[in-house]
């Protein structure tokens, strides 16, 4: 991430604030973009929820890479749960 710039921003009688620019340019946001925001001592850690998303996704492909299931396997199994969950409820198959 680039240099730590800091800026102030002012709290508005709705408890709005707008973000700079240079702060959104940084965090690569946008109007329309949700940011998921925490506090930390005192702090507030605002992060783009795309960046969340894409952060849990490589946490469920790293585990997959563990568990030594691949792609394939998955899709497979997927399959054939599907198809018995079919036959069962509607008694066709799918």
């Amino acid at each position: 991430m680039a240099e730590k710039k800091v800026s102030d921003v002012v709290l508005r009688p709705k408890r709005q604030i707008t973000l700079p620019r240079e702060i959104c340019d940084q965090l690569g946001v946008g109007p329309g973009d949700v940011l998921e925001m925490t506090v930390e001592d005192y702090a507030i850690i605002a992060r783009p929820r795309k960046i969340v998303a894409l952060e849990a996704l490589k946490e469920i492909q790293q585990a997959f890479q563990r568990s030594g299931v691949t792609e394939e396997e998955l899709q497979e199994t997927g399959r054939r749960v599907r198809l018995g969950v079919t036959k069962e409820r509607y008694g066709v198959k799918a």
